[in-house]
This record gives C-alpha cells, structure tokens and sequence, in this order.
C-alpha cells in the first residue's frame, strides 16, 4: 500500500523545496512535484507538451485528466511506499477527480493534505527571484496566486472534513518547516 501526502500551497510557498528535502532524507519517501512533471512533458516536444506549455506560460491549469494522469502513473511507477505530491491539486474538479481515481485505487491511501501558507508578498518576493522560466514573472503570477487562492476556501473545507489537513507555517527557516512537515508524514 502507497501511503500519498498532498502539499498545496502558494506559488512561491516552498512547497516543492521542502518535499525535496524530505525525499533526499530519506530514500523510502518519493517527490513528484506536478509542475516538473507537466515541464518534462512540454520538453519533450509533443503535441499535449505544447499545449501544456501554452497553459502554464499563461499561468493557467492544464486539462485536469492530464494532470490527474500524469501524476498517478508517477504514483504507479514509483518503488517507494511513501509519496510525497507538490502543486496537486489546485481546483475543486482537479480534488473531486483525485478522489474518485483514489476511491478505485486499492494500493494508494492518501494519508494527509499538507497547506504551506505564505503571503502573497513572500510568495511573490520568490518566485520573481528564482528566475525559472518565462512563466516566472509579475503578470503570470498574479493570475497564479489567483488560479490558487480561488478554490482554496472549498479544498480547505473538503480536507478538513475529512481530518486531512494540516496547515504549517511557509515563513519559518526551511529547516523548521521541514520539520513540522515531517511529524505530519510520519505520524501516519
């Protein structure tokens, strides 16, 4: 049995550097950030890879199947029992899909949903400084902070409901957050 956390958080948030931490801790534990598999895919040239990357370059979402496809073959093709997903999901239709493939997935069990919470300004201070690629600028990422913050209220809710979510400070020293994020995957 795959035991899945879930780590939203802002554009900006740290979300994927502090999954990556934790994958690099321990090798029993894999990362899979959404974003980089959906990059991988616009590298590779093909059809779906340009319109992915028209979509991301315009700081939209891909087609949900896309996204819900991609992310549960990198679940499957995984030979670690713990998997760490950044970036997923990011919509009301993207969450209710990934519970509907979970509901049939006899051999993944999402465990927790992990929210890295930062403000709009830290978040913005860092993804204008990493300079990552063309979808890393002001204007893209005002529509990013928006296509987050729109259904955040509703995937809050639903996790919440469930006793799946956990909210930890993104402002802290990435040693600290690491940490907090790690009791959160451990204790289950």
């Amino acid at each position: 049995m795959k035991s899945l956390f879930l780590i939203i958080g802002a554009p900006g948030s740290g979300k994927t550097t502090d999954a990556q931490i934790i994958a690099k801790q321990d090798n029993s534990v894999a990362h899979f950030s959404t974003g980089e598999l959906l990059r991988a895919e616009v590298a590779s040239g093909s059809d779906l890879g340009l319109d992915i990357g028209k979509r991301m370059n315009a700081g939209e979402l891909v087609p949900v199947a896309v996204a819900l496809d991609t992310i549960i073959k990198a679940i499957h093709s995984s030979t670690c029992n713990t998997i760490l997903i950044d970036g997923y999901p990011r919509s009301d239709e993207q969450m209710m899909r990934l519970d509907d493939v979970l509901a049939t997935e006899k051999n993944i069990s999402l465990k927790s949903v992990i929210e890295v919470e930062v403000s709009e300004q830290t978040a913005m201070d860092r993804v204008l400084g990493r300079n990552r690629g063309d979808d890393d600028n002001i204007e893209v990422f005002k529509n990013r902070m928006n296509v987050y913050t729109k259904p955040l209220k509703s995937i809050q809710a639903y996790y919440s409901s469930k006793k799946l979510l956990h909210k930890i400070s993104g402002e802290q020293d990435i040693e600290s957050i690491v940490k907090v994020m790690l009791t959160h995957i451990k204790i289950k």
